[in-house]
């Protein structure tokens, strides 16, 4: 939790202040997610090529990321680039996309730092190229110290990667230590990526697509869904701020029973069931 004294408040837009007002700051969620989606179409909806779309979406990363460090948001984790992506887009995409996330980090580590801000990444980021691979270290190592919000970014990552990544090094721990028998979820988590983060209370999606892609998978087991048909570069801490509003009027019952179901019958006993 974060205190006061860390808030920035006032720092907020008028219309991110008329929004958090009506929020509940004691139910924030603890980590919020993000599926960054629609560069593409918003470039072509302004016939502009893609990678203009890139651009401007490299942008709206930096704004969300300092709403959500001004309201005391503990950890929000971004889609950025996927295993996907790399395998399938084409190269001079992909080339331009390790280019812009380079410059991405280069042209905001002063703003982390202003603003408190930790950067994190997960995903198979040994597989990018090697002065993004240094430049993601060097930020990382910057901002270590920093007590404030934990940005994550999802590079060269892929839901199901991560889950053969776990289990390989899950197979690797039980040579040594015990059978498969006594394997549980805790023993899988600590293999995953996030270990050591709380899995995702919102998961947010933009740009209207209904589905996961490859994304989280293990994480978001519980996690509420939020979609907009936004497109990313005109997604803003306002719409971040309507997400967790809308996050809040949800009652969150882990497969459970919602309060207002009413009472249960307890002597199944006298239940007759009838057959079809």
């Amino acid at each position: 939790m974060f205190t006061a004294a860390q808030l920035r408040i006032e720092d907020l837009s008028a219309e991110e202040r008329a929004v958090y007002a009506t929020l509940k700051p004691e139910r924030l969620p603890q980590h919020v997610a993000i599926i960054m989606d629609g560069n593409g179409r918003w470039a072509g909806h302004r016939s502009q090529k893609r990678f203009f779309g890139h651009q401007q979406g490299a942008s709206t990363v930096q704004l969300v990321t300092e709403t959500a460090a001004r309201i005391g948001l503990p950890w929000l984790t971004l889609y950025a680039f996927s295993l996907e992506n790399n395998l399938r887009r084409p190269r001079a995409e992909v080339d331009f996309l390790m280019r812009l996330l380079k410059t991405y980090l280069e042209g905001n580590l002063q703003r982390m730092l202003d603003n408190n801000i930790r950067l994190r990444s997960i995903g198979r980021t040994h597989e990018l190229p090697g002065d993004v691979q240094e430049k993601l270290r060097l930020v990382e190592q910057a901002t270590a110290g920093n007590t404030g919000t934990t940005l994550t970014l999802a590079l060269n990552y892929g839901g199901r990667s991560e889950l053969v990544d776990a289990f390989r090094g899950l197979a690797a721990e039980m040579k040594q230590q015990q059978s498969a028998e006594r394997i549980t979820e805790e023993d899988i988590h600590r293999h995953l990526y996030t270990a050591g983060m709380p899995d995702p209370d919102l998961l947010i999606r933009s740009s209207g697509e209904m589905r996961l892609s490859n994304f989280l998978l293990w994480q978001i087991a519980y996690t509420e869904i939020y979609v907009t048909e936004r497109l990313w570069p005109d997604f803003t801490g306002v719409h971040l701020l309507e997400a967790i509003a809308d996050y809040q009027q949800r009652e969150r019952r882990y497969g459970g029973l919602s309060d207002s179901v009413g009472e249960v019958e307890e002597d199944t006993e006298q239940i007759k069931i009838i057959a079809n």
